[in-house]
């Protein structure tokens, strides 16, 4: 379908089109509409398609990843690869970008088993992971799931003078002090930032690991000796909107859980908690066990009321389970965001028949309920937002669980999250 609209005129494109959506089904028509109008989200990961090609080709995730940023569509080669009839696309022309190694979330076994002396701890800042690639073929900085970001971060492009690739956290810095995700947020997503808005809100890059240096794939050396590279690397020059992630300096658990106590004061918003790193770790692709690990702080938590829910996707597609909810100001319930995970099946099932027999409005798939629901909700951090009517929105809202117990009119004021926003 691709190529064929690739090699058509206009008049023949809109014969094509109404063909096809003349035989197709309701619901491919509606993917077909979604995929061309670009105006709504589709719901699928390019992480996702990445894994429905190799299977389809019978290769490593990782494997299609190597070349993914080095084709243009329809991706003929890939296909041609993935089928078997041509060999597996040469990109080394192309800017290099390699899939990122993960963490996991710590457990409390695993804490009560860590050995200081095996592990690094850093800080685990609240920006967005990225990978910046700098070599003869080009400049790139690149999200975690590969997603060229770069017209949207020129200032931190145009002091990229090095050759390697380097894998760091992106935020925003001013006047020396890293600032809350909410100041990142101004540059995500902008094609063509202003001179302005660079100078408002200033791209700036803490450091954590090394990739390539000086044209060298230094991936499967120790995360010890890739941190000797990189700091040797670092200190060479003047390296302008960088600078390392500093390793944390602890001898037992209680001096790593001091560190991660500091991660919860309330100024200290763009630290989300630790990270540890085993430091004989290889760089591999992908979350693999044992090797790094997050260690987030408690989540700040506030009570608030439930005023909207909307059907769910997928298997909670008959359900009710994305839930608006809001806080009090002067009387008055004001939105601070929405959220749909954090409680089991059969609350959810429960949560469903409340709001099937409290509606006291519809707007489409949207019902409207009493103030009489309050869910303890847990949230990252807090952040002032034109988006809803209350000033604020929460970052990675989930329900902590329902309070069934709790009155409405004892949910939280508004006040209460504003103490909460730098």
């Amino acid at each position: 379908v691709i190529e064929r609209f690739h090699a058509s005129s206009k008049q023949e494109i809109k014969d094509y089109l109404a063909l096809l959506l003349d035989n197709m089904t309701a619901e491919q028509r509606w993917a077909l509409l979604k995929l061309g109008t670009q105006g709504m989200r589709v719901g699928v990961s390019a992480r996702f398609i990445k894994n429905v090609l190799a299977d389809y080709g019978g290769v490593g995730v990782e494997e299609v990843e190597s070349v993914w940023h080095g084709l243009k569509p329809p991706y003929a080669e890939l296909f041609q690869w993935l089928e078997k009839t041509a060999p597996k696309p040469d990109v080394s022309g192309s800017i290099t970008y390699h899939p990122v190694m993960l963490s996991h979330p710590i457990e409390d076994k695993e804490l009560d088993a860590l050995n200081p002396e095996l592990f690094f701890a850093e800080w685990k800042y609240d920006g967005i992971r990225v990978q910046v690639v700098s070599s003869p073929q080009g400049k790139a900085v690149f999200s975690r799931t590969g997603d060229d970001i770069s017209h949207s971060f020129p200032d931190l492009l145009a002091e990229m003078d090095f050759h390697g690739v380097l894998d760091g956290e992106l935020l925003v810095k001013k006047e020396g002090a890293i600032a809350p995700f909410n100041d990142l947020q101004q540059r995500l997503g902008r094609k063509n930032p202003t001179k302005k808005l660079m100078e408002e809100y200033p791209a700036h890059l803490v450091l954590y690991d090394a990739l390539e240096l000086e044209g060298q794939d230094i991936r499967p050396l120790p995360l010890a000796e890739r941190r000797q590279h990189l700091e040797a690397w670092f200190t060479g020059k003047e390296r302008p909107r960088m600078e390392l992630s500093p390793l944390l300096d602890f001898a037992d658990m209680e001096s790593l859980s001091a560190f991660r106590a500091t991660a919860n004061r309330e100024d200290e918003n763009y630290i989300e908690g630790l990270m540890l790193k085993r430091k004989d770790s290889p760089y591999i692709p992908g979350r693999p066990k044992g090797y790094w690990y997050k260690w987030k702080r408690d989540p700040l938590l506030v009570d608030a009321v439930l005023m909207y829910a909307q059907r769910g996707s997928g298997k909670r597609s008959s359900f009710y389970s994305d839930y608006t909810f809001g806080l009090w100001q002067d009387g008055t319930l004001l939105p601070i965001g929405k959220a749909y995970s954090g409680f089991t099946d059969q609350e959810l099932k429960k949560l469903d028949n409340w709001i099937r027999n409290h509606t006291l409005n519809r707007f489409g798939p949207v019902r409207e309920v009493p103030p009489e629901m309050v869910f303890e909700v847990a949230f990252d951090s807090a952040q002032r937002s034109a988006r809803h009517k209350s000033g604020y929105a929460l970052r990675f809202p989930r329900i902590n669980r329902i309070r069934w117990d709790k009155p409405a009119n004892e949910a939280n004021q508004l006040e209460d999250l504003a103490r909460f926003v730098p």
